[in-house]
């Protein structure tokens, strides 16, 4: 991993060159993070899984060890976490406009699939049982699977942390909440801090996750989430507005959801169903959005394009987009320094250590509910083959994600 110069003071980072800062392009993130945005099926934690393979297997832009820590970051964060992992990415390797290319390129291909489904949602059937979705499915077990044992493999390699894995898995299958990923995550950091010893090494300043964002930047981020969180819906109250009442709907979405993904479905149906959509409406463009790439966050877009009240078409899947994904992009501004300086204590290492172990326990458990149980057990024993085959084809055969998650598609269509 390409390690970034250290600077006398924070606010110094805007106005180091930024070929020093960042080791990569705007262009170059864009384009890797679109071909993820046209490929990764399977939800948040599939994302994850595509993720690893694409930055820490393949193109080597940060360490296992690194991943692990910013996928703890976005855990403890409310928001879409895949999301939010991309944006911190993006930043580490072209800085702001970075960010920006990695989210929009990203999120972009969902979008527009979601707005022209919502366009066509009174012609459309039903998708949940069509064999192509049911193959893309199959391929995101193999894909977690792959992330699962690579992850455990760096992160788990002795008795103790494998054990706070077990452990995390446990209490994520045990006591299904939207808290309980926090939960987990803060109980093998407590279990990393009294169990486990401090690596003499100090892996955690050599290859972990290291961004520049100045404390004036994270400051000003924090103030902006706090402070849209009070005014929105002041605004909406005293303006009486359509579009403030939407933005601020979409908005809390973001920014109060821990979990992501499917967690955020109920607030949004409170939200919008019927002030902004119809229940018919809403499930018809919950079933799409399983049928389609990128963060379940987009879900969002349909909702905006698919409303009365004043507020529909591309201009409100747009201000619904950009609503429920900023709470995530400033989290990330704020939260990057502080997190930065709890790593490097070295106090903090041996909570870290078990933190990275809880974290493959949280993708345990995912891989068992939901991405096995919808993706093999609801479908049947072709799905449980295709899954096979698609992770040999990751594992033993080296494919990339994208070609295996097209493949079980195709195969899914002609066989399911």
């Amino acid at each position: 991993m390409t390690h970034l110069p250290q600077t006398p003071s924070d606010d110094a980072d805007d106005v180091a060159p930024s070929a020093q800062r960042h080791p990569g392009t705007v262009v170059e993130v864009f384009l890797v993070f679109l071909r993820l945005g046209l490929t990764s099926f399977g939800g948040p934690v599939a994302h994850l899984a595509y993720f690893r393979e694409a930055f820490v297997t393949r193109r080597r832009w940060l360490t296992e060890k690194a991943y692990a820590d910013l996928v703890a970051l976005c855990q403890f964060l409310p928001g879409p976490a895949s999301s939010q992992v991309g944006m911190a990415l993006g930043l580490q390797r072209a800085g702001y406009a970075g960010m920006a290319a990695a989210w929009f390129a990203f999120t972009l291909p969902s979008v527009l699939l979601l707005v022209a489904f919502a366009f066509w949602v009174q012609n459309a059937g039903d998708l949940a049982e069509a064999g192509w979705i049911q193959g893309l499915k199959a391929a995101a077990v193999a894909v977690v699977a792959h992330a699962v044992i690579g992850m455990a493999r760096a992160l788990t390699p002795d008795a103790p942390r494998a054990s706070i894995a077990a452990g995390a898995m446990v209490i994520v299958l045990l006591v299904p909440h939207p808290f309980i990923q926090v939960a987990a995550i803060l109980a093998a950091g407590l279990a990393g801090a009294l169990w486990l010893r401090a690596p003499e090494s100090d892996p955690g300043r050599q290859d972990a996750f290291t961004v520049r964002v100045s404390r004036r930047v994270s400051v000003t981020a924090l103030i902006l989430f706090l402070g849209l969180l009070l005014a929105l819906p002041l605004l909406a109250g005293l303006s009486g507005s359509a579009w403030a009442s939407a933005a601020d709907s979409f908005y809390r979405a973001g920014a109060l959801v821990f979990g992501g993904g499917h967690v955020v479905l109920p607030l949004l149906q409170s939200e919008t169903v019927p002030q902004l959509v119809d229940a018919e409406v809403f499930l018809a463009g919950y079933g799409a959005a399983q049928a389609v790439p990128g963060p379940l966050f987009t879900f969002a877009g349909f909702l905006g394009a698919s409303g009365g009240a004043g507020v529909s078409g591309l201009a409100g899947a747009g201000l619904a987009v950009a609503a429920i994904f900023l709470p995530a992009a400033l989290l990330v501004l704020a939260a990057v320094p502080f997190w930065e300086r709890l790593r490097s204590n070295p106090r903090a290492q041996r909570v870290l250590l078990g933190v990275d172990a809880g974290v493959v326990g949280i993708l345990a458990a995912a891989l068992y509910t939901p991405v096995f149980t919808v993706g093999v057990l609801e479908v049947g024993t072709t799905a449980l083959v295709l899954a096979v085959l698609a992770f040999v084809a990751l594992n033993s055969w080296r494919a990339p994600a994208w070609a295996v998650v097209i493949a079980a598609g195709l195969l899914g269509w002609a066989v399911l």
